[in-house]
Parts: structure tokens; C-alpha cells; sequence
């Protein structure tokens, strides 16, 4: 049966991003997708002024408070509560992703040839893999993350923990009312779901513009610890 996509949502979880937001949303703007797009903005009790601009950008965007500061995931979950669209996408606000990339992560979800899309970081180029590599303590660590959830959750990819994630509106509609993390853990989460419910997921090649902790990353050492025990617990604890 043919599916018509007439709508893209674009899942914005923030959180003190008052230096980039603008520009992000401007990045977005600016992409042709073919589709209507739909901006959710789901600001994380931002303290620096983000949620000021927030609230001059209400009439232009679906935007959304948290009354307290719950982590990327929790922002991530609501995201998708609110969202409508026939393809959901998450969008950073740190201008580490490049919107442009819109149009290659969706087309295997339109051709029909994918459920859920990953935007890898490591099958682009060489100079946006020496950015992860430069910019990301913990590479080394990262990688190793990543070989354990393709372990346990068999589906073999090289970039767990991109921030560019596509799900169509079946894999969203199946996977949402699951999730359960706050903070970084969505990522493994997003990851082990998709593969219980056997969804088709592909990877892209993606460009990357990594930042470091002085410029505002705020993955910690501590999120890498506990990245450990999210994969074992959503991949072998978790059932539907």
C-alpha cells in the first residue's frame, strides 16, 4: 500500500542554547524537504536566555516548557508526544548537525525502504570524522558503547549515539509510549526499541561540525557511565 508523507516533524529538544538557537531555526527554515514542516521546541528550563527568545518565536513555532530541568531525553519524549507528522526527525540546537542533510535522511523512509533512519557520523567524510575524534573526549569510549549495543540489540550500526534519528510515523507510534529515559540514555533506548519491534533501520552518511565542552557540549563522564548500564537495561530488561 502506498503511504503519502505530507508532513515532517522536527523534534528540537534545547537547553541553554541562546547562542545557537536562532541560527538553528533559520537552517531549518531554509531546507526543501517536500513536505510541510512542523518545528516542536521543547526547551529544557534553559537559564541563559534561551527561553526569553523562546517566547518571541510562540507564534512561529510549537514550543514547550519544562518546569524543571529533566534531561535530553525527557525533552526528547515530549517531542514526540506532540508531534503529528508522517516522518519524525531530532534536531539538536547546537549547530554540531547540519539540517541540509534532511532531504538524504528521509529518502529511504519515502522510498519505502527503511523504518527508522540513522545519520552516521562515521560514513562521511574524513574531515567530519576527524571532528568527532577531535572534539568528543571520550572517542575511544564511544566506540566501545557502541559495539555493545550492537551486540545486544543485533542491529549492527556505526553511530548509536547520533543526533540524527528519522522514524516514520508507524516506528514513532510503536516505540514513544516505551521510552522511559530523562537524560542521555534515550539514545540506547531509541536504539533497542526499534529493534525489538524488528523496524528496518538504515544509516546515512552525515557531516559533522563537533564542539567542545568550552563552547557548551554537555555530555559528561558521568553520562558515559551510565551509558553502560542503559544498554544492558533497555536491551535485556526491557519487553513489550
Amino acid at each position: 500500500m502506498e503511504t503519502s508523507f505530507n508532513t515532517i516533524s522536527i523534534v528540537m529538544p534545547v537547553f541553554n542554547e541562546a547562542r545557537t538557537i536562532e541560527k538553528v531555526l533559520a537552517l531549518v527554515e531554509g531546507v526543501d524537504t517536500g513536505m510541510e514542516k512542523e518545528i516542536i521546541i521543547v526547551d529544557d528550563c534553559s537559564t541563559d536566555g534561551t527561553k526569553d527568545l523562546l517566547r518571541l518565536l510562540e507564534n512561529k513555532y510549537r514550543i514547550y516548557y519544562q518546569p524543571e530541568n529533566m534531561g535530553k531525553g525527557a525533552a526528547v519524549r515530549r517531542g514526540f508526544r506532540e508531534a503529528r507528522g508522517d516522518i519524525v526527525l531530532i534536531q539538536d540546537a547546537d549547530l554540531e548537525y547540519n539540517p541540509q542533510e534532511y532531504p538524504r535522511l528521509i529518502k529511504p523512509i519515502i522510498d519505502g525502504q527503511a523504518d527508522v533512519v540513522y545519520g552516521s557520523r562515521f560514513l562521511a567524510s574524513d574531515i567530519s570524522h576527524q571532528n568527532i575524534i577531535r572534539y568528543r573526549r571520550g572517542y575511544l569510549f564511544s566506540r566501545i558503547l557502541n559495539w555493545m549495543s550492537n551486540v545486544l540489540s543485533g542491529v549492527p550500526l556505526t553511530d548509536m549515539y547520533t543526533c540524527y534519528k528519522v522514524f516514520s510515523r508507524d516506528a514513532i507510534d510503536q516505540i514513544h509510549p516505551h521510552l522511559e529515559s530523562k537524560r542521555f540514555g534515550i539514545d540506547p533506548e531509541l536504539t533497542a526499541w526499534a529493534a525489538k519491534f524488528k523496524f528496518r533501520i538504515t544509516e546515512v552518511p552525515i557531516s559533522y561540525a563537533g564542539r567542545t565542552y568550552e563552547e557548551g557540549k554537555k555530555i559528561t563522564w558521568q553520562d558515559g557511565l551510565a551509558a553502560i548500564w542503559h544498554i544492558i537495561r533497555f536491551n535485556l530488561f526491557s519487553r513489550k
